[in-house]
């Protein structure tokens, strides 16, 4: 008798669990249709089936944000971070927690989540990412630098990554890496609505434009310290341009990067970020092309160029491709 009443139980538990399985595929496909609260039902009813499921609790939470109601989502995760060993849903589990503390504007909880994330695990270069924001957001600027340092040693090639480094850099007034990030990104990202701003964000800092204090940001004394030395050398450079006349914006421009390239290269102690490589590039032939690729958003003979020298942009991707920029 027992032996038949545990089978039954068994049976029963093996049942519930396919069913659980299939409703939750059954809701994973409503969401990829957006159907987000058909979706939600049939989470619901798999959850009723298997209540510790922890994949079910997370496709529930994630819709649930993806609907609008994030706040609600959050015991979901509470529920998968505690009854799973997955080290990629427990990650992605805060994660998605970060994303709706960060909705919700309550920026201390979304900084804990995202930190816990990456201590599950510390290769997810998405987290990394999405802690930079919640920190540049909060005006935390050093630990945001930091941040975005870590995903792009994750994913040297990801733009988005590169682009929140230049500009956390440009709020602490470091303009050196500011340069040499918008540089970077352009490079990466040469032709977009980001890549304008980037563009104009760069063209400040060659034209000596000032930066208004931030209402709440307050640099400690080793980002002013850094900020003042960098831009003693780009003063110092720019100096030079006053009197200066050049044929044309893309001449002056290519003159202005190679002689900042080559004094950030020239800095003793730790070198600045890119700073290597956009020397080495200046040193070329393909320093030309590059800077005509890089300001082709806002100068509309530079477009035209780049669309009629294909050759050349070739030449130049390949030489990005044989040259780690790190």
């Amino acid at each position: 008798m027992v032996s038949i009443l545990f089978f039954l139980i068994a049976a029963t538990s093996i049942s519930c669990a396919q069913d659980a399985a299939g409703l939750t595929k059954e809701g994973q496909q409503l969401y990829r249709q957006k159907q987000y609260a058909a979706a939600i039902e049939k989470y619901k009813a798999a959850l009723t089936a298997e209540p510790d499921n922890a994949r079910t609790n997370y496709e529930m939470a994630l819709t649930l944000f993806s609907s609008g109601k994030g706040p609600d989502g959050v015991p979901f995760l509470e529920k998968s971070i505690r009854i799973n060993a997955s080290v990629t849903l427990t990650a992605a589990s805060y994660s998605l927690m970060g994303s709706i503390y960060g909705n919700s504007k309550q920026l201390p909880k979304a900084i804990e989540a995202y930190k816990n994330g990456i201590k599950t695990d510390s290769t997810n270069q998405r987290i990394y990412y999405n802690l930079g924001i919640v920190q540049y957001r909060s005006k935390l600027y050093p630990d945001a630098e930091q941040s975005f340092i870590s995903a792009i040693k994750r994913d040297s090639l990801d733009a988005g990554s590169i682009r929140m480094y230049a500009l956390v850099t440009f709020h602490e007034n470091k303009r050196a890496d500011a340069v040499l990030g918008f540089c970077r990104f352009l490079q990466l990202e040469p032709n977009s609505t980001r890549s304008k701003e980037a563009f104009g964000n760069l063209q400040n800092i060659l034209l000596r434009g000032t930066l208004e204090a931030e209402v709440g940001y307050q640099p400690n004394a080793a980002t002013k310290a850094e900020a003042f030395a960098q831009n003693k050398i780009i003063t110092k450079v720019l100096a030079g341009f006053m009197t200066r006349k050049y044929t044309s914006p893309t001449a002056l421009l290519t003159a202005q990067l190679k002689n900042l390239f080559a004094a950030f290269e020239a800095t003793t102690g730790k070198p600045y970020k890119y700073a290597p490589y956009f020397f080495k590039l200046s040193q070329t032939d393909n320093f030309e092309t590059f800077v005509k690729v890089i300001s082709q958003s806002s100068f509309p003979e530079n477009a035209a160029w780049v669309k009629n020298n294909a050759d050349n942009i070739i030449v130049l991707n390949s030489w990005m491709k044989a040259n780690e920029a790190g």
